[in-house]
């Protein structure tokens, strides 16, 4: 029987805090993944609107990745972790259909951002010359809106649809959050048809972006096999080797979970996956690119000097 505050159109995720022993570690981690992954994306943007030496197109599609790190992270964990503190696990209709549009907007947002920074990579590595006019600030801006209109449309297209089958009695979602998958195994209906055009849906938001990756990096690769200066060679694969890393874990992690068959897979591997790219990914996106990028790390540098100069004053500086 329900309890008396839960509405019967409420939801319950049954969450990643399912067992006593582990439960307290767990949400410490969590908790600290979620504040490093807000600092390290906010500071990524404050470096890269802030650092004159950072104005590039590159450094311009990265500050709307760490954004969109920030927003997706934001949908999600949150909940989860004030949940966990007050001892609750229930989510309303309403609540759960907007983590829903969320989250399938956001994440569908950095899938096509992620394949066109490919692009951007093709062109700084394979066509120099032209990169200005290739990738100009139009161009950055028509990037930029794209994604957001792709991740616009898987949301606005899937959320009614999922939403609007009905639901069977227990209402039990064996996930963390709303994700499609785990909304659509307590659907009373047929659902087959829809879960065949979702799957095409996922097939090109994943596909094509990752073809547009593969074909960038085939052609850059190419490219730098043909460079006569070792400088050269490596600073290219420097430039592109994070962004591959960064690719290589959220399409994989994705690709997991929306496109092999219900039957390789369980309900809590699931969970393990999409915690993986909706948890840790948008931590580890900006640690990867700060870590292995000498101008982000000198943006750095710099900061940290202005701000010690403005601590000192004027009357101290040396």
């Amino acid at each position: 029987m329900e309890g008396h505050n839960t509405s019967s159109r409420d939801f319950t995720l049954l969450g990643l805090f399912t067992r006593q022993d582990t439960s307290g570690l767990l949400f410490a981690t969590i908790s600290t993944i979620f504040l490093t992954a807000l600092v390290a994306n906010g500071m990524m943007i404050f470096l890269i609107h802030t650092d004159s030496r950072l104005h590039t197109p590159m450094y311009f599609l990265l500050s709307h990745l760490s954004l969109i790190d920030m927003l997706y992270i934001s949908t999600i964990v949150p909940k989860t972790l004030v949940d966990y503190l007050l001892g609750q696990r229930t989510i309303s209709f309403v609540g759960c259909t907007a983590q829903h549009f969320l989250y399938l907007t956001l994440v569908g947002a950095e899938f096509f951002l992620l394949g066109l920074m490919a692009y951007d990579r093709y062109v700084a590595i394979c066509h120099p010359l032209r990169y200005p006019v290739l990738m100009s600030r139009r161009v950055c801006w028509l990037i930029v809106a794209g994604s957001w209109l792709g991740g616009s449309l898987d949301g606005f297209l899937l959320t009614p649809i999922t939403m609007s089958f009905p639901f069977c009695s227990s209402r039990e979602i064996h996930h963390f959050f709303c994700e499609v998958p785990a909304v659509l195994s307590l659907a009373c209906a047929d659902t087959a048809l829809f879960e065949t055009v979702m799957y095409v849906c996922c097939v090109l938001m994943l596909l094509v972006p990752f073809s547009v990756v593969i074909t960038s990096y085939a052609r850059i690769l190419t490219t730098v096999h043909h460079m006569r200066s070792v400088e050269g060679r490596r600073k290219a694969f420097a430039t592109c080797s994070s962004h591959m890393l960064v690719v290589t874990l959220f399409y994989g992690a994705a690709i997991y979970t929306y496109m092999l068959p219900p039957s390789y897979h369980t309900p809590s591997q699931d969970m393990v996956f999409s915690a993986f790219y909706t948890i840790l990914t948008p931590m580890l996106n900006p640690l990867i690119y700060s870590l292995r990028n000498k101008d982000v790390a000198g943006a750095l540098r710099r900061a940290l000097g202005r701000m010690g100069s403005s601590q000192r004053g004027p009357g101290e500086a040396l």
